[in-house]
């Protein structure tokens, strides 16, 4: 299997914001922006693995900044870290000006994805080898985003979680 670097599934995605995709305030609606962020990530993981991948999981989403009809949304996703089956894809929004040029982070959430065949049984994904040392640091942190994960799914106990200490025991 061909080693891949995060660089490798770098997808972009745009949007204009129109008046049917917002709320009474002329704010985006929340759905519409967690679809957009769910398919560019699918298409990352679709570049880093070169197979059917599905949506596992989404971490937290905090909508930060209020997106008004008229903006242009740039979405950003890459793979951060690969596990056996699955990886974590960072997707990155950013509120675009056009006149200056200016991208605004608004919102940032790591989706995590398993790589499956066609009758739907898991795949082994491609190794991923961090470059920068942005990526070096997102690969890191992704095993702890990966145990917390998997302890709100119930499939990890607190007292196995590295370096986690909870001030009481459950």
């Amino acid at each position: 299997m061909k080693l891949k670097t995060p660089q490798d599934s770098i997808n972009i995605h745009t949007e204009l914001i129109m008046p049917g995709q917002t709320n009474p305030l002329g704010n985006l609606m929340g759905g519409n922006l967690l679809s957009w962020m769910d398919v560019c990530c699918g298409i990352s993981a679709l570049k880093h693995c070169g197979t059917i991948c599905v949506t596992a999981s989404v971490d937290n989403v905090s909508f930060r900044l209020p997106i008004k009809v008229g903006d242009v949304v740039v979405l950003k996703s890459f793979a951060t870290r690969a596990f056996n089956t699955s990886l974590e894809i960072c997707c990155e929004v950013y509120i675009h000006n056009p006149r200056t040029g200016e991208d605004t982070l608004s919102h940032t959430a790591f989706f995590t994805f398993v790589s499956i065949d066609g009758n739907g049984n898991r795949l082994k994904v491609p190794t991923l080898s961090p470059l920068t040392n942005r990526d070096k640091e997102l690969f890191e942190s992704a095993m702890r985003r990966r145990e917390f994960r998997l302890f709100l799914a119930g499939k990890l106990k607190a007292n196995e979680i590295k370096g986690f200490k909870f001030p009481m025991e459950f």
